[in-house]
């Protein structure tokens, strides 16, 4: 009988020893599938990483010294950070939406790593921009908010509290020239239904409600962004009404505009002008006093901020998804400084 059960225990012995064996012989095959796979991964990770990206910057218009400002810091940061490459883009015009989209749509074709977009309508171009997000093109916007999620950050200034500042200047000067906050004040808009300028004029025609409820808004008044249309608008309010004790003018275009009929009609001492962002015409314009101050944004460091995100968002970083770029009011005492001459100028900064 023990010899039986010494049999019995050698012969379980044996086959417990065969199944560990068998167990091990078994799993070795999975660890090294599992660990040629991970080995395979990591090559197709590194791929990801290229040495060279190639990046769209699509302005709203190329006849603008401000999308000028744009582009040069779109392009610095491509020199700055030699694995990206930069090709601009843009219609002649803001008016021409429709250009912009076509061209949205070719870049989108050509599959570009990443487009970084200042899109003027906030609709027309969510089509190619989800299905290039789809695509998994990395999406940057600028300046303009688009009316979908499917993008990597926005980059803007806040275009609220800016018209505000313009408001908010334009009252001080009114008071430093001792004018009653009576009368009426002109508003001079570049277009129609852009959402950073009806952004704009509403931040700056609440802020001025807010300061001098007694004082009258006449506008706005739309020009296609064009600077003759501009001084043809400015002319009109100004014979319409004898009591316009100032004007806002919500971008460079206007601006320009509404300088040259402050200047021809000598009114630098009568009528306060404030306009926003900045070119060579409206500097001057500060210079002599027919603008009392710019309220200027930051279009360099869209364009280079824009950039630069895209790079991040393809290097697998997480992105803000909105960041203000910022707005600084600038008068004939502070232009200058070596601070505001860049953002005045930003040619300055060009490499």
């Amino acid at each position: 009988m023990k010899k039986t059960i010494s049999v019995l225990l050698a012969v379980l012995l044996v086959g417990l020893l065969l199944a560990g064996c068998g167990s091990k012989q078994a799993q070795q095959p999975a660890q090294q599938e599992q660990a040629q796979q991970q080995q395979q991964s990591q090559p197709q990770q590194e791929q990801q990483k290229k040495d060279k990206y190639e990046f769209a910057v699509i302005v709203k218009a190329t006849d603008s010294d401000f999308w000028q400002y744009v582009l040069i810091g779109a392009n610095n940061a491509a020199k700055d950070n030699p694995a990206i490459n930069v090709t601009t883009y843009g219609p002649p015009s803001e008016a021409d939406i429709d250009k912009q989209v076509s061209i949205l749509e070719n870049v989108v074709n050509q599959k570009p790593d990443a487009i970084v977009i200042a899109s003027t309508s906030s609709d027309a171009t969510v089509p190619a921009l989800e299905k290039a997000y789809d695509q998994g093109i990395k999406i940057i916007t600028i300046d303009n908010r688009v009316k979908t999620d499917k993008i990597h950050s926005f980059l803007a200034t806040d275009n609220i509290e800016a018209g505000g500042k313009a408001a908010q200047k334009l009252v001080d000067e009114l008071k430093a020239k001792g004018i009653p906050l009576k009368g009426k004040v002109g508003l001079i808009s570049a277009m129609a239904g852009v959402q950073v300028l009806i952004d704009r004029d509403k931040g700056f025609t609440d802020k001025l409600k807010e300061l001098a409820p007694d004082i009258e808004i006449i506008g706005p008044r739309y020009v296609d962004n064009d600077v003759l249309k501009a001084v043809s608008a400015a002319e009109n309010i100004l014979t319409a009404n004898k009591d316009v004790i100032g004007f806002f003018a919500d971008n460079n275009m206007t601006g320009d505009g509404l300088a040259r009929v402050i200047t021809e009609r000598k009114l630098q001492d009568k009528v306060v002008a404030v306009a926003f962002d900045s070119d060579p015409e409206e500097i001057k314009a500060l210079e002599s006093g027919a603008l009392k101050a710019l309220i200027l944004q930051d279009p360099y460091g869209m364009g280079y901020k824009g950039v630069m995100s895209a790079y991040d968002a393809l290097q697998g970083k997480t992105l803000e998804k909105y960041i203000n770029t910022g707005s600084t009011v600038v008068t004939k005492e502070n232009m200058n400084q070596q601070d505001i001459k860049e953002l005045l100028d930003p040619t300055l900064k060009k490499k």
